[in-house]
Parts: structure tokens; C-alpha cells; sequence
């Protein structure tokens, strides 16, 4: 059995879907910096959040993914939206313009089924469980307390925190070397072949690869573990069986 689990959230933990393109949220947004003093149009305001992001989103390693630049600190974005009308406002009040958009564009955010009594046995079987997400913390940090999986997890890294995403070997020697994991009875849990299953071979990791609805469109990755489905029964089973039960589900 392994001793340490390391987790993707969004497509291995929790289904989401985000919808950024609908005017309507837009509108909204741009009532909220008006009750500001920010005034934008919600067309201004789109191009203007666009035009923040742009040079982020160039220097992304692929474009089929839901998450959002994770590379910077989106409330910066946030905060220059504010100042680019003139008004200079607490960092807490960048933090909730985030959210706001967060809960605007969002269709849903959930957990699959089984993920709760997932974790709870490898808890209950001397598992530590470590996050490693490509994403924001202003959002996971508050969806991971709202879905009640917070609480499960040893340690929490999120990349907009460190300014650098999966699979740069740096996030995942962060956590190696800060949490003091041994590698040899550790084990990356994703839904993304590049992201999760590549980045943690090369930080010399076991991988357990799971096609979630949300995977990006990709051949099915070399992995220690591969289900071609969302089962979180069966990746219970085959992370307490250990390396000896490994197969092609």
C-alpha cells in the first residue's frame, strides 16, 4: 500500500463546468465594479479581462483545459480592473470580484460519486493525501470548503500560489521536498496525461490515470494504474491493493 496520495481536483476529484462567454455574466460583473465607482459597459468589460489574461493564455501548454491561466494570481486581474477606471480598492474586495465571476460562470461544481468515501479509507488506512492542482486559490481553496473535501487533505498546493503549473517539475519538487515524501511509496492521481501522468513520471512518481469527462482528448497515457472511466469504488480498491494489483480497467 502506498503511504502518500497525491490528487488532481478538477476531472479527478470534483466535475465542474464554467461558461465565461455568456453576456449575461458580463453584465452582472460590470453592475458589481459599478457599485464601485469602476463603470464599464459588460462589452468593455469582457475585452478588458481579455486583454489582462491574453499574454497568460499565449504561453499555455495546450488550450482544452477548463482551467483558468493558473500561472497568475487572477484577483491581480481583478484589481487592475478597478484601477484601470480609477479606483483603488482593498485586495479583499479584488478577492470577492473574483469569486463573484467564479459563481457567475459557473454551471456546476461537484463531486463525483464515491470521492468522499474514497478519501475517507485511504484516511482511515494511514494515507496522507496531498493536493496538486493547476488552478486558482481563490476559487479551489473556497470550492474544496463548500464541497466538504478540505478537511481530508494533508497538504494543499495550487499553482497560481507558486507562478509556475503541472508538469514543470518544480510544483511537484515543491511539494516532494516540503512535505518530505518518499517517492518510492508515493503515487499522482490525474485525469491529465501531460499534466499529471508526464510531470509526475518525471519527478520519479508511480501515476494512476483516470479518463474523467472533463479529460483532455488524448491517447490513454503509460500509467501504473489506468481506468478508461470515472470509478472512484474502483481506484479505492486498486490504491489500498498497491502495486501488486496493477491493470488496464
Amino acid at each position: 500500500m502506498y503511504q502518500s496520495y497525491i490528487f488532481d481536483l478538477y476531472g479527478t476529484l470534483v466535475d465542474i463546468h464554467t461558461d465565461e462567454e455568456r453576456m449575461e455574466v458580463w453584465e452582472k460583473l460590470a453592475l458589481f465594479y459599478g457599485y464601485y465607482g469602476a463603470f464599464y459597459t459588460s462589452q468593455e468589460l469582457q475585452k478588458a479581462y481579455q486583454e489582462l489574461t491574453k499574454e497568460s493564455a499565449k504561453g499555455a501548454l495546450r488550450h482544452d483545459s477548463h482551467e483558468s491561466f493558473p500561472e497568475l494570481q487572477i484577483e491581480d486581474v481583478f484589481q487592475e480592473l478597478f484601477r484601470q477606471k480609477g479606483v483603488e480598492v482593498l485586495r479583499d474586495l479584488a478577492v470577492h470580484a473574483g469569486q463573484f465571476f467564479r459563481v457567475l460562470t459557473t454551471d456546476y461544481v461537484r463531486l463525483y460519486d464515491g470521492t468522499r468515501e474514497m478519501l475517507e479509507e485511504l484516511k482511515a488506512a494511514g494515507g496522507k493525501l496531498y493536493l496538486l492542482s493547476n488552478a486558482q486559490r481563490i476559487f479551489t481553496e473556497y470550492e474544496m470548503r463548500a464541497l466538504d473535501i478540505f478537511r481530508y487533505f494533508d497538504g494543499i498546493y495550487i499553482s497560481s500560489v507558486y507562478g509556475y503549473k503541472k508538469p514543470d517539475i518544480r510544483f511537484f519538487e515543491q511539494l516532494l521536498e516540503h512535505e518530505k515524501i518518499n517517492k518510492e511509496a508515493a503515487i499522482m492521481i490525474g485525469n491529465d496525461g501531460i499534466c499529471d501522468i508526464k510531470g509526475a513520471k518525471e519527478a520519479g512518481l508511480d501515476t494512476f490515470y483516470i479518463r474523467s469527462n472533463i479529460s483532455p482528448k488524448e491517447e490513454t497515457p503509460q500509467a501504473d494504474f489506468v481506468l478508461e472511466e470515472m470509478n472512484q469504488r474502483k481506484v479505492k480498491e486498486l490504491l489500498l491493493g498497491g502495486k501488486e494489483e496493477t491493470l488496464l480497467c
